[in-house]
């Protein structure tokens, strides 16, 4: 996970439309997780060490934080 840092879980956050109910910390410790699970992930696929910016890795991070911060979200309005 090189340079991941705070980008993935505020992009990801961002492209969850609508107001999330998930305090800040949460934002960070799925961002984290996904920025781990997506770098495993891109490094399957022989994407995760280029030449230059690993664009398909970010976006694979971002869309996993996406999709757990979206997760989250709904499992803690259920409440």
């Amino acid at each position: 996970m090189k340079r991941a840092g705070l980008s993935a879980p505020a992009a990801g956050r961002l492209a969850v439309p609508g107001r999330q109910h998930i305090g800040v910390l949460w934002t960070i410790v799925v961002g984290i997780v996904a920025a781990l699970i997506g770098s495993a992930i891109a490094a399957g696929l022989g994407v995760a060490d280029t030449k230059g910016p690993d664009w398909i890795e970010w976006l694979i991070q971002i869309a996993l934080a996406a999709v757990g911060i979206s997760a989250l979200d709904r499992a803690r309005s259920r409440r």
